[in-house]
This record gives structure tokens, sequence and C-alpha cells, in this order.
């Protein structure tokens, strides 16, 4: 076989020379131990949790020791193809302080931008030189099967009870002379073009996951494709080009891709590759209620996979991120819990503490640390991350709830406990806020549900009329509270709780259960911060209209 002859006639108009392409690309001049990763999706328009915990690795290992993380876009299917989808990965990851240093995104003529183009669709003439070259060094063959043949085949080999795909005797177009793929190029007979395979079943590739440590696997066997017929290549075939071109040191992917290895480990190797760093991930799981055991998260299942539920119900991105770091390696909790103050870009990241099993997402820990990082906050940044939320989620509500800045950071104070020797820890994420805070405003929702008296409609009256009578806006917090006392008292309820303890039989209840009233008439709420303080947040004319409307509808 004329290998040579064969390449310039599947590849007459290919100029350059895989030389050309490492000439033009070279190794990246970076800092020692500065490693260069990637986030590689395909523009499907769905981006996920698991893309956010994999591109959290990514960025770490990348910029911990001055490293690139860049952003390569791959679009060889175009079927799958959804208009706006990159667009919708860079804002999303935007969104969660996950910036890119190079690729996608960024105007082709930055200067950043010199391994480009980073769509895999505008790299199609890379590809081809460098399938040129595998047809001439004879390990690269056009396929002329037709799907029907292909079938044919798939059906004689469950026949045999054999291996299923493109191999060995069952690679019908393996040993076509050249004479017969001439015929069949000139009866313009459409082909794929295949890799010629050099493994063997009897044998075994060994390599070092950085995650998983030593695997071993059988030899890819398959003779895969490598360009599809309209010439685009297969994506096992482009992300070793561009991984290689591009200069990726280090590749973090699904477990699901480990399969795929020994394919990935013989083009690496027919191509004369080094190949990168591979750390296959553990899937993200999630304990199921209706087994007992865990699960993968679900895209049918769980909302909570897409990152559009946690935008949309306004999660602080640095929530977010402090929650994935402790899934992504297994010392972060304990040093975030010894340095709470530390921005958490300077611990000491490191694929080795990836776990190895799944990591179990758990929303009531994510809450928990939602509470925890939010109190730390100042009202003022809180305020800030409210707003930005609110003018993407609830423009309706929007210029309701900001009407009166002083207003709403006095709110926010309150349920922060700013001022207190111990910070509350009451919020969670943006929508959340403004559901516990929705009383202040005079456009609550009349559908949200209120907590219900626990006394009779009679004793409810008397005791908000008393309370209306005796209201003075100028009370202090002391002297309001014993104008209460002195309703509890007068209407049976012990206001002393020393008293009320020693013989609660000699009483209708507590003071306690007078404030309710007044709580719930006011806020709709039998649990809140400080009455007073919400009161005089909230003002005195609309705090008795409230009461008012309690009244006639009691």
């Amino acid at each position: 076989m004329d290998y040579n002859k064969l390449a310039q006639m599947l590849f007459p108009d290919v100029e350059h020379t895989p030389e050309y392409y490492e000439e033009k690309f070279p190794y990246r001049k970076l800092p020692a131990k500065a490693q260069v990763t990637r986030m590689a999706p395909s523009p499907t328009g769905f981006i996920h949790l698991g893309n956010l915990y994999s591109a959290l690795a990514d960025e770490r290992i990348a910029h911990r020791h001055g490293g690139v993380f860049y952003l390569r876009i791959e679009d060889t299917d175009e079927k799958r193809k959804v208009d706006g989808a990159v667009e919708l990965i860079i804002d999303t990851l935007r969104y969660f302080d996950i910036e890119f240093d190079e690729g996608a995104g960024f105007p082709d003529d930055a200067p950043q931008n010199i391994y480009g183009p980073y769509f895999q669709r505008q790299r199609v003439e890379i590809y081809h030189a460098y399938a040129k070259n595998l047809v001439e060094r004879g390990l690269a063959y056009p396929c002329f099967c037709t799907e029907e043949e292909l079938e044919a085949v798939r059906q004689k080999q469950e026949a045999d009870k054999a291996l299923t795909g493109y191999y060995g005797e069952y690679a019908v177009c393996r040993n076509l002379s050249l004479d017969e793929i001439e015929k069949n190029l000139a009866d313009g007979k459409p082909y794929v073009l295949r890799l010629r395979s050099q493994g063997s079943p009897d044998r075994e590739i060994i390599f070092k996951d950085s995650i998983k440590g030593e695997v071993k696997l059988p030899e890819n066997i398959h003779d895969i494709v490598l360009l599809k017929r309209d010439g685009i290549p297969t994506y096992h075939f482009a992300h070793a080009i561009d991984d290689h071109l591009m200069r990726t040191t280090v590749v973090v992917r699904g477990g699901e891709w480990l399969a795929s290895a020994p394919v990935h480990y013989e083009l690496f190797h027919v191509l004369g590759f080094k190949m990168p760093e591979y750390a296959h991930t553990a899937h993200l799981m999630k304990f199921d209620e209706e087994t007992g055991g865990k699960r993968k998260l679900s895209k049918r299942k769980d909302p909570e996979l897409s990152l559009d539920y946690y935008r949309q119900d306004g999660y602080h991105p640095y929530c977010m991120k402090v929650y994935l770091m402790t899934l992504l390696n297994s010392n972060f909790e304990e040093w975030h819990e010894q340095f709470p103050d530390k921005d958490i870009n300077e611990f000491p990241f490191s694929i080795d503490k990836m776990s190895q099993s799944g990591a179990l997402f758990d929303k009531d820990k994510l809450h928990n640390i939602c509470k925890n990082e939010l109190s730390k906050l100042s009202e003022e940044e809180l305020f800030d991350f409210l707003y930005t939320w609110a003018d993407e989620n609830a423009l309706e509500k929007k210029d309701i709830w900001f009407a009166d800045r002083e207003k709403l950071l006095d709110i926010l104070r309150l349920y922060m406990g700013v001022g207190m020797k111990r910070r509350r820890k009451d919020f969670m994420y943006a929508k959340q806020v403004f559901e516990m805070i929705s009383y202040f405003f005079d456009d609550e929702d009349s559908s949200q549900e209120k907590d219900a008296f626990r006394l009779d409609g009679s004793e409810v009256r008397e005791i908000l009329s008393d309370y209306l009578s005796e209201y003075d806006h100028s009370d202090d917090n002391s002297a309001w509270f014993n104008k209460l006392k002195a309703i509890a008292d007068r209407h049976g309820y012990a206001s002393d709780m020393k008293a009320y303890k020693a013989a609660p039989d000699n009483y209708k209840g507590n003071v306690s259960d007078v404030a309710e009233v007044v709580r719930i008439a006011v806020t709709g709420r039998a649990n809140t911060p400080d009455l007073w303080s919400i009161v005089h947040i909230m003002g005195e004319e609309q705090m008795r209209q409230r009461i008012e409307s309690a009244m006639s509808q009691n």
C-alpha cells in the first residue's frame, strides 16, 4: 500500500504538517509547578452543578501556582448545538465567580488567545493535518461501510457471541487495496476515517489517575472513527489534538469518561503526544429517600442539579464555592474553620485530596454554610447582593423592596443581629431572605399563609384594642414592654415569668402569649426578631393599619 498516495487522495488540500502546528503552538512559559487546565463543554444550553464542581477544581489547580485555565467549546456535534449556549456557560460561571484566562468568550484577537481558535469547528484544518499524517504512517484508513452494513456486522457479532464494534476480522474496510479505495472515491461513496488500532485484546494499559491512582484497563482494539463523513472530527480525535496543542497538563473530567481512557491512551501514543494528567472525578450523589441508598444527581429528577436553580433562588456564589470546596478536598472544611477570615483561594488545593468515591450532595449542609457565610457579610454587602439578584429575578418587586434604602438596611441589621455579641444566622439565599422580611412591605402577597392566633377572636380583639390605646411610638423598648406586661395582667396573663412557672394554673398564660398576639397581627408570623424593633422600622402608621385589619378579621 502506498500510504503517501492514499493520504494525498484523501487530503489534497491540506497545506500544513503537524510540525507546523507544533511550532505555531509552542509549550507555554509558565512558573514552576504551574498547571494548564480547561473546561471543554458542548454548547447544549444546559450547565449543571457537576460542571461547576469540575470548573472550580480546574480553576483552583491552574491558579494555585500561576497557571492557565481556559474555555474550549467542543461543538463537533452540530445537532446538539443550542444558540446562546456559549454565552450562557460564560455568564453562569462568571456569576459563580469562576473566570477564565483565555479561550471562548474572549475576542479572537485578544493577546492571550494565541492557542486558538477555541471552537473545534474552527479547527478542522488542524485535525486534517494530523489525520493525513496518520494515513501516511498507515495508522488510519477510509471506511465506506453504510449504516446497513455496520448493522449487519453487529448482528453477526451477536450471533457469534463476540464483542460488538468495528475491529479485527469485522473491520471490513481495514484491508481494502489502494485500487478499491480509489474506485470507491471515484464513485463518490461517502466515508469516515478510522484509526487502525494497534491494540491487542490480551494486553492492558496502565496509567496513573491523579484521583483514582494506578488504573489498569484492556487496550483499545476498536478502529474508532476519527473523522465523520463531513470531515468533522469525533470528540475523541479532536480532544487529543486540542489538549496537546493548547498544552493542557491536567484534565479533570467525570468518572464516566474512564471507560474511554484506552481510546485516548492509544490516540496520544499514535499521535506522538505526551498524555496530560487525567483526574476522573467521583459522581455527585444524593441520598434517595425511596431506597434509603445513594444515587447520582439526575437532570430529570433533581432540579437542584441545574445551576439555574441556585441562580434563580439567589444562592450567594461565595457560599456555593465554600460548599463545593468541602466536597472537592477532604481537608478544606477543617482549614476553613481554622482560618474563617482567609480568602478561600489561599487554601492549598490538591488533586490528591479529591474523593475517589461519590461526593454526597447535602442541601442541609449547603444551607448551614450559607447561613454561616452570609452572617459574615456587612449589611451593605448583603444589600448589594440582594439588589443584584432582584434586578435579575424579581423586577416586579424590586422597586418596592428597594424604595427606601435605609429601611431595608435596618431590616437586614435586625435579622443579621448587627451590634449583638453573636450574629444571627437566619439567611440562606436571596429568595428566602425576601420571604422572611416580606411583611415589612405593603405589597405582601395576600395569598401568603399567615400564622393563626392561638387565642379566640374576642380575646384577640380585646388585647389588640388595649395595645393600640396604650401605644406611644416614643416609648423605648423597656417602657413599651412594661405596657405589654400591664395588658397581660389585666387580661389574666402572668407578667412575671417566675410567678407563672411557680403556679401556671393560676393564669391563662403569660406575657409571651400576649406579645404573640401583637406579633401575629403586625407581621403575620408567630416567630420574628425583636418586635419593638420591627414596629419602629415599620412605622406607627403601618403598624396600626395591620392591627386594625387583624381586629376586623377576628
